[in-house]
């Protein structure tokens, strides 16, 4: 085992100087190779760089930057002076910025562009302890102050001093060590620091190798917030394994033309985004007729029957109590094999075509930062793509589990070696397997705590060292689990009832036509929604019905519309989908509003509940009325 990621990395390095670590993008976005030798020896000379300007052990380094080499340039060089780095994206709010570094009192700042450079410089009188900018893309201006140094003229210098140089690389310190401050984007209050140390981090990628057959030479395509820790994870996970990281970003045109040009084999990414694509799929053959659109719900339908009996003759389906699963295997097993012609027709006639979308080499997608609707990860499944789906929280750093890539069952994640969960009632009672409870986690993972807050580190993780997730979840009889809700997002209605939203958002947006969706209605009689509406397909709906509209803006006032809507919420939410008549949504608002990121959405696109609620008001209020 490394004692830190430096290690870890210098390995690489001496086992495969020439194998790619990265690819990025020249100025006509074509991807150009960076072997593990040189994002060593670039890491290195500017470790010397920021060294020359005063950074040494246990300092604090910001990086307010989106996913690109330099990143992770700049990280590895932070880890190797035995600093910790301190990331947000540049899609951070100025009192984020100015909360994380002053929080930390970070001295030296990575600025990604001029805009975020402008950003750090009107933060300026209230950071006091700032004193150097460097910034990564763009003219250097001259600035009073601060000083501004440009990313390219500060690594020529650290590459001069590494010729000359006889600095240790081989003092790695401890796995103790803070590697990095990570502070939550969080749906509601002032972000926290989350203190992930080398240790945390390592646990983790040991763990993952288990569970996923990595092979060196992968390629990985990066879309998610490299700031945020699951991305950041994937990027350790993919050196660890000697695979390259391949930078995109997380836009429909942009990614799936990356996609093509790459061929990557792993694609990390949230549900939304995967979403997106089996939108994208439906839209696409809906253009080629209804005739194809037939024949594909046909295959469809055969190959989710298909893959719903493999995974009972193959035993993959969660075990909640000790019984034998040989009975229904047995009864399983012919009409398996009836199917399985069938399916073979399908991929050959279907399927083949839209796994070639994601590249001629794609193995699979890891998905993160929320739980894919079951519809979506069947889609995918019966297609023949492999989606593992990742649960974690920031100050677990962040994964617990990943659903099994050697044998996966349909909404359960392998719990990781070493790694304790319990399940617990409101009164702290633990549950059996089946039973649904708050989870409670303890492990390597698990951060050091809060940067500077003992107070919340304390109501965070108890005093057996179990940190208290917030998350609703169930165990099964191996001790893996499912995420079923958040303790805090649970809405009880008027007439006691207690209720999930999540499960029943994720089924409104399988719906073409919902863009997001937001179940309402604490303390009241019937639950609602407030949708934003996928304009895009709505218009495309009106045109197809010949309904006159006058601009996009006004889609929400239509009847039309409003009934398009109604019986898509019917279509999705219903007793035959496995929701109870109170968990129906009886009334909503329509809004053309798009959600962002900053704004309704946190960084891991999850709804700000109460930042809606304010928004939003008086929709909402309209649904009870």
């Amino acid at each position: 085992m490394y004692r830190t990621l430096i290690e870890m990395l210098d390995a690489r390095a001496a086992e495969s100087p020439d194998a790619v670590a990265q690819y990025g993008k020249d100025a006509k976005g074509l991807f150009y190779p960076i072997p593990y030798s040189l994002l060593q020896k670039r890491a290195r000379a500017m470790a010397l760089a920021l060294e020359g300007l005063g950074i040494a052990r246990g300092d604090k380094v910001g990086i307010i930057s989106d996913n690109r080499p330099e990143w992770l340039v700049a990280d590895l060089a932070v880890l190797m002076l035995g600093a910790a780095d301190v990331p947000r994206g540049r899609d951070a709010m100025p009192y984020e910025v100015e909360h994380i570094l002053k929080t930390t009192e970070a001295r030296v700042a990575f600025a990604e562009n001029r805009d975020q450079l402008d950003k750090v410089l009107g933060l300026h009188q209230s950071l006091p302890a700032l004193e150097t900018v460097i910034l990564i893309e763009g003219e250097v201006p001259e600035v009073q102050g601060i000083d501004v140094i440009g990313y390219g003229n500060l690594l020529e210098k650290g590459l001069a001093l590494l010729d000359s140089s006889s600095h240790d690389w081989h003092s790695y310190g401890s796995p103790e060590d803070i590697a990095t401050i990570i502070f939550t984007s969080g749906t509601t209050g002032m972000p926290k620091g989350v203190m992930l140390t080398h240790g945390n981090m390592l646990y983790q990628l040991g763990e993952i190798d288990r569970i996923i057959d990595f092979q060196p030479g992968w390629k990985w395509l990066s879309v998610l917030p490299v700031w945020h820790a699951f991305e950041r994870i994937l990027q350790y996970a993919a050196l660890y394994e000697t695979n390259a990281i391949a930078y995109s970003k997380p836009i429909g045109k942009i990614m799936m033309t990356d996609i093509q040009r790459i061929n990557p084999e792993i694609l990390s990414s949230v549900p939304r985004i995967w979403e997106t694509v089996k939108s994208g799929v439906y839209q696409t053959l809906k253009g080629k007729g209804p005739a194809t659109m037939r024949v594909f719900g046909f295959f469809l339908a055969a190959a989710m029957r298909y893959r719903r009996l493999e995974n009972i003759v193959k035993d993959r389906n969660a075990k909640f109590r000790k019984t034998s699963s040989m009975p229904g295997r047995v009864a399983a097993f012919l009409p398996y094999l009836l199917l399985k012609g069938v399916y073979a027709i399908g991929d050959k006639a279907a399927f083949q075509q839209i796994k070639r979308k994601l590249g001629r080499s794609f193995i699979g997608g890891i998905s993160g930062g929320g739980s894919i609707s079951q519809d979506t990860a069947l889609f995918f499944e019966a297609i023949g793509i492999r989606l593992l789906n990742g649960y974690g929280l920031t100050e677990t750093g962040p994964v617990v589990g990943v659903t099994s890539y050697r044998k996966p069952i349909s909404g359960i994640m392998h719990t990781f070696a070493g790694t304790e969960l319990r399940v617990v009632g409101k009164d702290g009672e633990v549950l059996p397997p089946g039973q649904k409870g708050e989870l409670l986690i303890r492990g390597p993972q698990v951060m050091k705590g809060y940067y500077g807050d003992k107070a919340r580190t304390d109501a965070m993780i108890d005093k057996d060292g179990f940190l208290h997730s917030g998350d609703l979840a169930v165990l099964d009889i191996n001790g893996d689990f499912a995420i079923v809700g958040r303790a805090k997002d649970t809405i009880v209605l008027s007439g006691g009832e207690n209720v999930e939203p999540v499960p029943i958002e994720k089924a409104l947006m399988e719906s073409e036509y919902i863009e997001t969706a937001v179940v309402v209605g604490q303390d009241r009689k019937h639950l609602g929604a407030l949708i934003s509406i996928n304009a895009k397909n709505v218009e495309r709906y009106l045109k197809e019905c010949h309904v006159p509209y006058v601009s996009r803006e006004g889609l929400t006032e239509l009847e039309e519309v409003r009934s398009l809507i109604n019986k898509e919420v019917v279509k999705y939410v219903n007793t035959e989908r496995g929701f109870k008549s109170f968990e129906q949504v009886s009334r909503f608002a329509l809004t053309d509003a798009q959600f962002q990121v900053g704004r309704e959405l946190s960084a891991k696109q999850e709804v700000k509940r109460a930042k809606v609620a304010e928004l939003y008001k008086e929709e909402i209020d309209s649904i009870f009325r």
